[in-house]
């Protein structure tokens, strides 16, 4: 995916571009200089696709505008740092990835076409599955780690408690990640099948039955 130019960025509200630098220093009027150069880094982005034709534009014109997408996710996860911030930010990408991927799908066609647009919704399911699990365990352990401050100086239990409270949690959104994984993947594998004809596309189907263990 085109990249936009952080240093442009970096210059147009006059600071290193990072999250130390960012956080709680920037006036309202570089914040504002920081959205602007990030939407003139979109613009030009995009103009640079006017050269091109059919898909291969359409991908370009993606590219810029997830591109986009991502670069005010991360500025705005820099200027105030947050758990629902960074994830903000993997969503934005996992997004960005998974519309170019679809549309890069379109030079294929029939089945190859299919499978490529499964594919490409796995890999997407995949990474905001994954977002998601990073997000519910850090929510988990800093409600957890509140609880035992709290705790403190009362019973060490309690705090045990918490801490255990949040790594059931932590499992569990792993596990439903897993399944929503496992799902994307068998629709990969059963599309795969359509490729096939009569008893040969039944057990192509059985057999990503068997391994996804569906019924």
């Amino acid at each position: 995916m085109n990249k936009f130019n952080i240093n442009a960025i970096a210059v147009a509200i006059g600071l290193a571009f990072s999250a130390g630098a960012m956080a709680q220093t920037l006036s309202k009027d570089a914040y504002k200089s920081g959205k602007n150069a990030i939407a003139a880094e979109y613009k030009s982005a995009k103009a640079a696709c006017g050269s091109l034709a059919g898909n291969a534009k359409d991908v370009c014109k993606l590219q810029a505008s997830g591109g986009e997408k991502v670069a005010r996710a991360e500025f705005e996860a820099q200027y105030k740092p947050s758990e629902s911030a960074d994830y903000k930010v993997r969503i934005a990408r996992a997004d960005a990835v998974y519309a170019v991927a679809k549309e890069k799908c379109d030079d294929a066609a029939g089945n190859v076409k299919d499978v490529c647009v499964k594919e490409a919704a796995a890999a997407a399911v995949a990474a905001r599955a994954d977002a998601l699990v990073q997000k519910k365990t850090a929510d988990a352990h800093e409600s957890a780690d509140e609880k035992s401050d709290k705790a403190q100086g009362v019973a060490d239990e309690k705090t045990f408690k918490a801490q255990k409270k949040a790594n059931e949690k932590s499992a569990e959104a792993r596990k439903d990640a897993a399944e929503d994984k496992r799902d994307a993947a068998y629709a990969v594998a059963k599309e795969r099948c359509d490729a096939f004809s009569s008893d040969a596309k039944s057990n192509c189907i059985n057999e990503a039955k068997a391994r996804f263990g569906k019924s």
